[in-house]
């Protein structure tokens, strides 16, 4: 009788112990290649050598567009937990006629990027105020988007960086 309790309790601690080593957080890497030159008798070959590098998950300063070409954009969440989004609207603003192409970025909370580009909607060849970008999220509150902006001379500037919160009570 004693054995049946010693041998399950050292099993269940043995599974505990098994489920506690598989459930811990793991971090990923982006890898980005280095090119090398390399020469053989007279022909340039370009070898990657690929190099870890860690993207940071904190917020980071922003810039700010030239007065003429100054847009705004509102980045929040949908709120809706079965299918949890980041929405980014265009708002317009001074250089709502010469900045074509804004991008957003969302860094989930699980790790997973999405990319996204807002372009004029034909005919147009403006954005128009209102329009929407929207991306996957998570329903966790430190997704971060970080929104660029396109400058007519072919600059991106960082107009936006920060945690987009899953639900907001204002």
């Amino acid at each position: 009788m004693n054995f049946r309790i010693i041998a399950v309790a050292l099993l269940s601690l043995a599974l505990l112990l098994a489920a506690a080593g598989c459930t811990q957080p793991t971090t990923t890497t982006e890898v980005t290649p280095v090119p090398t030159t390399v020469e053989e008798t007279a022909v340039e070959t370009t070898v990657a050598t690929p190099t870890a590098t860690l993207e940071s998950a904190t917020p980071g300063p922003t810039q700010t567009l030239q007065s003429i070409w100054n847009v705004g954009v509102e980045v929040k969440s949908n709120g809706v937990s079965i299918n949890p989004l980041v929405i980014m609207t265009f708002r317009g603003g001074k250089g709502q006629t010469t900045i074509k192409t804004i991008d957003l970025k969302v860094t989930r909370s699980d790790g997973v990027v999405e990319e996204g580009r807002m372009i004029p909607i034909p005919p147009s060849n403006v954005l128009a105020v209102g329009q929407t970008l929207e991306l996957a999220g998570t329903t966790s509150n430190n997704d971060r988007a970080e929104v660029w902006a396109w400058t007519p001379q072919g600059d991106r500037v960082k107009i936006y960086d920060a945690y987009i919160p899953f639900r907001s009570y204002n």
